[in-house]
């Protein structure tokens, strides 16, 4: 016959008084101080599968990342990373979103927590990640820096509202992009009006299924200019733009760069 369990409870603890507490928070930061920066708590990331965190200066540039947000973006180690800017690692566009984010929360006025924000997964194609970011403080209290993480959202979030509304019709874009894909089709495809789609879209990554499909074309077509030496006519017609003038002016609008001089700079 078994006992009944006994629930383990947190021993009692004795009252401190403030002084004694603050002089903990002396040693804390003495202790902080002489660590090894490349040391640091950001290491436990590398051994959380599917969190990715990031650290940047007051001016933007990278100072931390862990290693799976490296091989995300293929590089060898924080040596190809520090001191980049989002600029020089994404698409203006999606750079220029993530730059205005940080700019907000270095002037104290939010902290974004697990907020839905379009990024890419490990094909290029875009896909949704939960974004979490706060500013480092210094000890003045002055806010020198934006942290932060970004996640995959696993499988029961995938099954929120926020998601269901969209998520249908992100694996329609992501899957048939290549062909001439019309929105109201999708928007059909879904058993949703075209404006019920379009406001589903902009509540979850605040941007037009239209903006969306244009993106995922063009993320897959500076894919190719990296990868291959089609020309650009065959890589506007894999990519489902109408012809390539049509694919040359999406390009530079999103990119800030024509398709030779990404190539080129590629």
């Amino acid at each position: 016959m078994m006992r009944n369990a006994t629930p383990l409870k947190p021993r009692e603890r004795t009252r401190r008084t403030a002084a004694e507490i603050n002089l903990w928070k002396r040693r804390r930061q003495l202790w902080v101080s002489a660590l090894e920066p490349a040391s640091l708590f950001h290491r436990l990331f590398d051994h959380l599968p599917g969190v990715h965190f990031f650290a940047k200066d007051k001016d933007g540039r990278l100072m931390f990342a862990s290693r799976g947000l490296l091989d995300r973006y293929q590089m060898r180690n924080d040596s190809d990373f520090i001191g980049r800017t989002d600029f020089d690692l994404n698409p203006d566009t999606m750079a220029q979103a993530y730059v205005d984010d940080d700019r907000r929360v270095l002037a104290g006025q939010t902290r974004l927590i697990e907020r839905i924000e379009l990024w890419w997964d490990r094909q290029g194609m875009p896909d949704w990640f939960l974004v979490t970011k706060l500013p480092l403080i210094d000890k003045r209290g002055r806010i020198q820096g934006v942290m932060g993480t970004l996640r995959r959202p696993d499988e029961a979030e995938r099954r929120l509202p926020v998601f269901q509304t969209v998520a249908q019709a992100v694996e329609i874009i992501r899957h048939d992009f290549a062909r001439p894909l019309r929105v109201e089709e999708v928007a059909c495809s879904c058993g949703q009006s075209l404006r019920q789609l379009q406001r589903h879209f902009q509540s979850a990554f605040g941007i037009s299924p239209q903006e969306f499909l244009i993106r995922t074309r063009v993320l897959a077509a500076a894919r190719l200019l990296e990868q291959t030496a089609l020309s650009a006519g065959e890589i506007a017609a894999q990519c489902g733009f109408v012809d390539p003038s049509s694919f040359a002016q999406h390009f530079r609008k999103r990119i800030g760069l024509s398709p030779a001089a990404y190539r080129q700079r590629a």
